[in-house]
């Protein structure tokens, strides 16, 4: 590229006195700068931002832009490592606002633009990675390591992927990176200690990068390409992600690999791990499969995006549309892939590249590749200039007449102009691409003749991991009319054909599988009823098909055997183990069994939603009691045993009352009574109050860290006194001390429901003795309800009901319930903590009458059996008309109707008949003492 700045073509201002403000900010610029600055500030309010901010560098850049793009690199080298986060967010301003500007005028093609976009990143990515190992190196956290090894980061290896790999970032991207670490330089023994500081190195780079202060931001870090992101960390060694992809690999990943480039670290490092991987991205044979795969996955994106249907332009995503970049990305990767691996050639990163190659070696036309890649270059300007409005990371064409217009402003254009050669352009890359990935025609449906399965559904089945082995695949052939005759029985065969294929889609392997349902056909009615009914359940299941074991084991539906039971089957078996992470993965699998267990009861009607709230506590109780030991073992090897009596904790909310759903997370709070100790007395020892800070944190990580079994539950602390600006650990003393001198109404109400469920019995015994006698104390009746009232119009300001389906939170539903009871429970001292033994209180009080506690004992249950049954069915509010036959026919049997509609007014009536009754009480007496 030459130093100079070539002004072929300039912007158009939308707002032409912001763009002449601008102009007149910036000293010394020519006629054709001032047009372009004018035009640049006028449409966007990002850039007119960026050129107030840096109005005395401008100029100057503009006139060597080549030396200015030098300077800008240099000048983030020498940054030192303090001044790290405000340098490289002002190197990225200017970053911004140059090649803005250079893409504006015409003066950089796309190619340099996407070039100087992806160098800084990368520059950005190494220098903040290296300051982080030069961290730990100093504080002696990564093993043998010495200054010397921070030019090679350590051995860490950061991947750039996507468009980052290939030197394509857009205008305001985010960086898709994978981090690994080349384990062969560190000694075994330091292996874990070596992870863990990778680790913490990678999630502080990427804060550096991404974290938005008041400079602004670098770049955002996306690292969910990486190997199983739910359950794997954030870096992981090099060795770990070689046996996933040799094992686990998919095609997308494979497709992913074509793009990728070691971009900082270890360099060389990186690029021994992408030799290894070549057999896994680039087959040795024509692969043809990888078109079905293709498809699949754009089929997908549409479905998951929304971007299918007919063609309009206002608010059509440039990248994921119809006819979009993604497409011509697509149409490109997988012919690579199809012949890649035969031909060397076709191995490169980039789409017009790859284009060329394509064409070069007669896979596509030479028009088709010309006319894509005119198509792809326009399809990137438009995007950039998109971005550039308000710098987000955004691909849709505006919606508004106002937006596209200034979208035509920066494209120098009119609108009815960018309408219209949008249209064209995005039909023809359409036209050109769908012939390629359109599916032919499957085999013909197995099942009974009246029922027509989709041709289309069952012709992916073989691109699924499980059925890529030629075993897999011929015991699933045999399996499959046994298969498709029990879909054809369920009431919406369609339905639960798909939920099927989302089973089969994610299982990772199926020869173990399938020989089962060979062998147990019964098997398949369970299936079938799990995949039509719960994603939750289905999800779980194509990660651990072995959890059909303890089905035909004989106990599978057998009665619930009762905590005591459970308590000494996890404990024996975490006894058998010595190694702490073996014990944490053994304790996840077993906790997913038996989490998995009450959620097939619950679909099956075994039990209700209230036995399963209780099962689900009752297995929360077990594991935090059997995991507690193991952490305090763990920590007591390096750090001595818990001074003084040691610590409880705490279960709050619904943990404490003894009911959670499947998805509920863990209320807690740590209490230790260090009995005027004032040190541990181990090899490291620590101060109490450190001691038991630490110790808090290595449970909750214990607890919610997630690992290769994937995480046991989300642990909340928020309920602790001061919340989350106290500390995560209370001491005995300080703890009571709170609770009767400073802690708010609301934290007495919390304690309502507070309950020991792990750790020293004699503390927890004083625990609930002084919580006992603490709530039996007279309280201000009047003040409670005020505070109570305040409380409840927080709660409605903060949160309102996203719907009729969403019984938490709103009037008269189960917070709203809950708030009652805890108020009926404090102003009459019980000491029970469940929501009708709250309502009891509050007839004892004098709050309500019996008639109206049963109608909010009625209402609780109502909302309980929907918010139990939804979040089985999904995870999250429900919207019943998208929940199928299969979890309609659940729900209504869950609430005791007949019809979804008939629970829909039940539930209405119900909140609005609560919500009357708790405002009459709380909103009324509260009014009265004012």
């Amino acid at each position: 590229m030459t130093d100079n700045f070539t002004i072929r073509r300039a912007p158009r201002p939308y707002d032409p006195e912001l763009g002449r403000e601008a102009c007149a900010a910036v000293p010394d610029l020519t006629a054709d700068q001032s047009e372009l600055v004018t035009g640049a500030a006028g449409s966007s309010p990002y850039l007119k931002s960026l050129i107030d901010r840096e109005r005395n560098w401008l100029a100057p850049a503009l006139d060597r832009p080549q030396h200015a793009l030098a300077q800008i690199m240099d000048d983030a080298r020498a940054l030192a490592p303090d001044q790290l986060k405000p340098g490289l967010r002002q190197a990225k301003h200017r970053l911004a606002l140059l090649t803005a500007l250079a893409d504006l005028s015409g003066a950089w093609n796309l190619e340099q633009v996407t070039t100087a976009l992806t160098d800084f990143a990368a520059l950005a990515v190494d220098i903040a990675a290296k300051a982080e190992i030069a961290a730990l190196i100093r504080r002696k956290k990564l093993p043998g390591m010495t200054e010397d090894d921070v030019e090679t980061a350590a051995g860490m290896v950061i991947l750039a992927m996507g468009k980052m790999g290939a030197h394509e970032l857009n205008y305001s991207s985010d960086i898709d990176l994978i981090v690994l670490f080349d384990e062969t330089r560190y000694d075994p023994d330091d292996f874990y200690e070596a992870r863990q500081g990778m680790v913490r190195a990678t999630r502080n780079f990427c804060a550096t990068l991404s974290d938005k202060t008041a400079d602004g931001y670098v770049f955002r870090t996306d690292l969910r390409l990486r190997p199983d992101p739910a359950v794997t960390p954030v870096c992981m060694a090099t060795e770990a992600a070689e046996r996933y992809y040799e094992s686990l690999g998919r095609t997308w990943e494979r497709a992913a690999y074509i793009k990728a480039r070691p971009c900082a670290g270890d360099i060389a490092a990186g690029q021994r791990f992408l030799e290894t991987l070549r057999p896994f991205v680039w087959r040795r044979h024509l692969d043809f499969a990888a078109i079905q795969d293709a498809h699949d996955m754009r089929l997908r994106i549409r479905e998951n995006k929304g971007t299918g249907g007919a063609l309009t332009i206002p608010g059509h995503d440039m990248k994921l549309g119809q006819g979009g970049i993604r497409e011509i990305e697509f149409f490109t990767q997988t012919r690579q892939l199809i012949a890649g691996g035969r031909d060397p050639d076709l191995r490169v990163r980039g789409t017009v590249p790859g284009l060329a190659a394509l064409a070069a070696k007669g896979w596509v036309p030479q028009d088709v590749a010309d006319r894509l890649t005119d198509h792809y270059r326009a399809h990137r300007e438009v995007e950039h200039r998109i971005q550039m409005v308000h710098d987000a990371q955004t691909h849709k064409v505006p919606k508004s007449p106002d937006g596209i217009e200034r979208i035509a402003c920066l494209m120098g254009t009119t609108s009815a102009d960018l309408t219209a050669d949008l249209t064209r352009r995005l039909t023809e890359v359409h036209e050109l691409t769908e012939g390629f990935f359109a599916p032919g025609a499957g085999p013909a449906p197995t099942a009974t003749p009246e029922v027509e399965f989709d041709a289309g559904v069952l012709a992916r089945w073989t691109t699924y991991p499980a059925l890529r082995s030629q075993r897999g695949a011929r015991i699933f052939e045999r399996l499959k009319p046994e298969l498709l005759a029990r879909l054809a029985k369920t009431a919406r065969p369609d339905e639960a054909l798909l939920a099927l294929d989302g089973f089969l889609a994610g299982l990772p392997a199926g020869v173990q599988l399938f020989s089962l349902f060979e062998a147990n056909p019964h098997l398949i009615d369970l299936l079938v009823d799990i995949v039509g009914t719960s994603h939750a359940l289905a999800a779980h299941l194509s990660r651990n098909a072995e959890v059909f074991d303890a089905v035909i084991g004989g106990s599978f539906f057998a009665d619930w055997p009762g905590q005591s039971a459970l308590q000494a089957e996890l404990s024996n078996a975490l006894a058998a183990e010595t190694d702490y992470e073996t014990q944490l993965d053994l304790a996840r699998r077993w906790c997913k069994e038996w989490h998995f267990r009450i959620g097939v009861h619950h679909l099956r009607g075994l039990i209700d939603g209230l036995q399963a709230g209780r099962q689900y506590a009752d297995l929360a109780q077990v594991v935090i009691a059997a995991i507690l030991p193991c952490v305090e073992r763990q920590f007591s090897q390096k750090h001595g045993s818990p001074p003084g009596r040691g610590a409880v904790v705490l279960g709050m909310g619904s943990l404490g009352a003894a009911r959670l759903n499947s998805q509920s997370d863990l209320d807690m709070i740590v209490i230790y009574d260090p009995q005027a100790v004032d040190m541990s007395d181990g090899p490291k020892p620590l101060a109490t109050r450190t001691y038991y800070a630490r110790f808090t944190q290595a449970l909750i990580t214990a607890l919610s860290a997630p690992m290769a079994q994937g995480r046991l539950y989300e642990v909340d602390m928020r309920l602790r006194p001061s919340g989350n600006q106290g500390p995560v650990a209370t001491s005995w003393a300080s703890f009571t001390h709170y609770q009767q001198e400073e802690a708010w109404v609301w934290e007495h109400l919390a304690l309502t429901r507070a309950r020991a469920v792990s750790g020293n019995t004699d503390l927890a015994a004083d625990f609930e003795a002084f919580r006992t006698q603490f709530l039996s104390r007279p309280r201000d009746k009047d003040q409670v309800l005020r505070e109570v009232s305040d409380m409840r119009a927080r709660l409605a300001a903060a949160k309102s009901p996203v719907g009729v389906w969403d019984v938490k939170t709103g009037p008269g539903r189960l917070l709203d319930i809950e708030l009652m009871a805890e108020t009926g429970a404090l102003l009459s001292g019980a000491s029970q903590r469940d929501v009708d033994s709250g309502l009891d209180g509050a007839v004892a009080a004098g709050l309500l009458d019996v008639a109206q506690a049963q109608v909010l004992k009625d209402a609780y249950d109502l909302c309980w059996s929907v918010q139990c049954a939804a979040r089985l069915l999904s995870g999250k509010v429900i919207e019943a008309d998208k929940i199928g036959q299969g979890g309609t026919t659940f729900l209504c049997r869950a609430t005791g109707f007949e019809q979804v509609e008939q629970l829909q007014s039940a539930l209405q009536d119900s909140y609005a008949a609560a919500a009357e009754v708790i405002g009459a009480v709380i909103e009324e007496s509260a009014d009265g003492a004012q």
